[in-house]
């Protein structure tokens, strides 16, 4: 019997993932060249649906790398001079700030408890922070900052580049892509895919600012540089082989998705979790962790856990219903849920996981 994956990522498979890998396979795309009109037509395919899917305007190159953690790298090596903001409440926006001190860059972070958000009036961004890195969905604790804050951040510092990580909530967040200048994901979260593809976003002023460093004869990394990229993007191409078969079934799902209709998808998502927290906050030994109800996650819904094991919790809902959810993250494993609230799971599913939690 099937399992039902409500783990943060990897997570459940959207419904047409097998069998777009099955014609992938059908068709060798395993086997084709890179450099082939066939590879170019796909990668145009993913990008177009990409487009539809969250509105990304035709300025804006959109490239495919081996995952967003090197995302997180590259934007940093191809756009930052010298220093970099972060918006920090938990473990994955902190790693991004990591990267930025380990590539010996002057790194500032306004930084939260673990489990609360932030909101653009409380945001003061230093006078010579060149990007200033954001994340919509704190996978880790369950926080999101609503893009209306994010927009409001961008239109206060013009002259500063902003990057969102959504890596957990794609193609959730209404992001308005004429206004921020570069986001990332990667597949096997929201687009319920195996992992091993990310996705970069980037606009003009990125790819500006990363060949004014490039020509002051500073170095911004190699293959994967945003001018690498974007010159083997102009040509639906990328600088080395890429996971052809992944970017396909990308594109496919995308396509799917917009056959659904972005709208849509995102109002099912709020109706999951709205049916997640409200049990929730009736529960005897569960609590809703992230207190502010402006700041939870839509995507990835974190509980505490009260006088009972979360990894007895875990394995009472395997062994009753066959599905699995996350433990909490790092140091909260022993005290918290991980609920992942994904496009592949739909509504009836989550109502089957409440009332297997009901009867603990």
């Amino acid at each position: 019997m099937r399992k039902t994956y409500f783990t943060p990522g990897p997570a459940e498979l959207y419904p047409t993932v097998e069998q777009h890998y099955r014609d992938a396979f059908d068709q060798q795309l395993g086997s084709i060249s890179h450099r082939s009109q066939k590879f170019r037509d796909i990668y145009k395919h993913t990008v177009e649906q990409l487009r539809i899917l969250m509105d990304i305007p035709e300025s804006s190159g959109i490239f495919f790398t081996g995952s967003a953690t090197e995302i997180w790298e590259r934007i940093i090596q191809s756009t930052v001079e010298h220093e970099t903001f972060h918006l920090v409440n938990g473990s994955f926006s902190k790693k991004f700030y990591d990267f930025s001190n380990e590539l010996q860059h002057h790194a500032h972070k306004f930084e939260k408890p673990f489990g609360e958000g932030f909101d653009y009036a409380e945001i003061t961004v230093p006078e010579y922070a060149e990007l200033i890195c954001t994340t919509a969905n704190e996978t880790s604790s369950g926080v999101q900052m609503r893009p209306a804050e994010i927009h409001k951040l961008k239109r206060a510092n013009k002259d500063k580049l902003v990057c969102v990580d959504m890596v957990s909530s794609a193609p959730y967040p209404d992001l308005d892509f004429n206004t921020i200048d570069s986001a990332l994901f990667s597949v096997q979260k929201s687009f319920g895919m195996p992992a091993g593809l990310g996705c970069w976003i980037a606009n003009q002023a990125m790819l500006d600012k990363a060949s004014k460093i490039l020509e002051s004869g500073a170095s911004i990394g190699t293959y994967h540089s945003l001018p690498s990229l974007w010159k083997n993007y102009e040509k639906y191409e990328t600088p080395e082989t890429p996971n052809v078969m992944a970017i396909y079934v990308l594109g496919k799902v995308a396509e799917d998705m917009n056959k659904i209709g972005v709208s849509t998808i995102r109002k099912e998502t709020e109706k999951k979790a709205k049916v997640l927290y409200d049990f929730v906050e009736k529960s005897d030994y569960l609590d809703i962790f992230v207190k502010n109800p402006e700041h939870r996650s839509q995507t990835v819904v974190v509980v505490n856990v009260n006088e009972k094991s979360p990894a007895d919790i875990i394995k009472q809902v395997q062994a009753e219903a066959n599905m699995v959810i996350g433990s909490g993250y790092g140091s909260f494993k022993d005290s918290q849920l991980r609920i992942a609230n994904f496009a592949a799971v739909n509504l009836e599913q989550v109502e089957q996981l409440i009332d297997v939690l009901k009867t603990i």
